[in-house]
Order: structure tokens, then C-alpha cells, then sequence
């Protein structure tokens, strides 16, 4: 068996999420049911973590096993693409893997992104691509809060009930937040997230940033590691999965 790693861009909008459903498109799915069609052999995708509905990737990340060897890497890219791209999903890169290489096991960082459109009118060109707010939001005291979230704790309180982690404790390597002009830009790095994790934090910190909490609340609220404290999680529209790095 051969095993190859691809990378692929999807636009999250218009599917159940990236795993397989018994009800609904999902990125999984057609990427299965695409690729087995090309090399008329049935395979199974495994992906690099499981994006809820309406999450978009930049690259995620994820591998399939096949009997027959893939010579012309540009080849399978056009053929498979051309049936990908009407549903919102293109494969970026495919790569040749040993086969002690899994998507979601070997990778040793996740970097997601989350935008914020910060503007009174509503955006058109993004559309379902961002959590569009009205209300002026405070960055640099958001900045003073997410580096609050960096290091090895318990996150509980960002972790949805569903969550089928071990443990709630995670690190966290990285919050970094930008702004260009009515765009803001909140980057997480960490091994792995707990499920709705970053939505979560991502809800807290708008609060903050509307002022509705003090930065002392936010901290309260983290170290108190009850859900039902955490502030309304922000919208999957706004969510990439921007890179996993091996």
C-alpha cells in the first residue's frame, strides 16, 4: 500500500462539517468519494481534525492508502480538482508519506485563525467569511487578555460538553491578535484543541473588547472552569484551520 498526504483548501459554508455524516455533504465525503472514483479503488480519508459545520481550511491536512502507485502528481491534481472545485473544496499539494505517517497523529502543531469584521455595515464580498460586529472594539485591551490564555492549563471552561477529549488541559503556544483597517485577525497555535475550543475564547474575548467584561472577569471565568460561565461562542463563519505543521 501506498500512502499519500494531501493538503486542501475548502470554503466550510456549505457542509456538516469535515467528518462523514449520516446526513449531509461533508468535506470527508466527497473528497472519498472523488478520489476512489480516480483511482477506482475504494479509500478512506483521515483528516488532521474533525472542523465543525461552517468551518473553513486555508490547508488542512490529511491522508489516504491506495494499492496503486500515483505517478503524475499534476495529473491527479487537474482531474480531481475539476470535480472538487464546484462544491467549494480543491486539493492544494499531495504528497508521497511513509507509512508511519498519519494526519492527525504525527502532527505536532495546529494553527487556526479567527476573523472578526469590525464595522457598522454588514459585508458583502466576505460574506460567511467572518463574525461581522457593529460594536468598536477595545484591541489592545483584547491583546492584554489573550496573552492570558498562553501556556499549559485547564480549559475547561472553553470546552463544550460533546468533547470527547481525556483532558481539558491543553497548552497553548500562541495567541497573537492583528488588525488591518476593519479586519481583525486572532491566530491560536497548539498541539491540539479541545472541541469548540476556539470559538469559545474567541466569544470571551469579544466581551472584553465591547467592555461587558473587565479583564479581571475573563480571568475569573477561565480559572473557574465552568462552561456554563463563558460567554456565547463566536460564530463558525469566521473559523480557518490555517496549517498543521509535522
Amino acid at each position: 500500500m501506498f500512502r499519500y498526504q494531501i493538503l486542501i483548501e475548502y470554503v466550510g459554508t456549505n457542509f456538516r462539517g469535515w467528518q462523514i455524516q449520516k446526513k449531509g455533504k461533508t468535506v470527508q465525503g466527497i473528497l472519498q468519494d472523488k478520489i476512489s472514483k480516480f483511482l477506482k479503488e475504494k479509500i478512506t480519508v483521515y483528516g488532521a481534525g474533525r472542523l465543525d459545520v461552517g468551518v473553513h481550511a486555508k490547508e488542512q491536512s490529511a491522508h489516504f492508502d491506495c494499492r496503486n502507485k500515483i505517478i503524475e502528481f499534476d495529473r491527479f491534481l487537474k482531474s480531481i480538482n475539476h470535480f472538487l472545485n464546484k462544491d467549494g473544496v480543491a486539493i492544494l499539494k499531495i504528497k508521497k508519506r511513509k507509512n508511519d505517517f498519519h494526519a492527525r497523529f504525527s502532527a505536532k502543531m495546529r494553527v487556526y485563525n479567527y476573523i472578526i469584521i469590525n464595522r457598522i455595515g454588514s459585508p458583502v464580498l466576505e460574506k460567511n467569511k467572518g463574525w461581522h460586529v457593529i460594536k468598536n472594539l477595545d484591541l489592545e485591551l483584547m491583546k492584554k487578555t489573550a496573552k492570558k490564555l498562553i501556556g499549559t492549563k485547564d480549559f475547561s471552561t472553553f470546552r463544550k460538553s460533546s468533547c470527547r477529549a481525556k483532558s481539558p488541559i491543553k497548552t497553548m503556544k500562541l495567541v497573537k491578535i492583528k488588525c488591518s483597517k476593519d479586519k481583525i485577525e486572532i491566530e491560536f497555535r497548539s498541539k491540539s484543541f479541545l472541541q469548540q475550543q476556539v470559538r469559545s475564547m474567541v466569544g470571551c474575548l469579544k466581551y472584553v473588547g465591547e467592555k461587558k467584561w473587565t479583564l479581571k472577569k475573563f480571568v475569573n471565568v477561565m480559572n473557574s472552569k465552568k462552561r456554563v460561565l463563558c460567554a456565547p461562542p463566536a460564530p463558525s463563519q469566521g473559523l480557518y484551520l490555517t496549517k498543521v505543521i509535522y
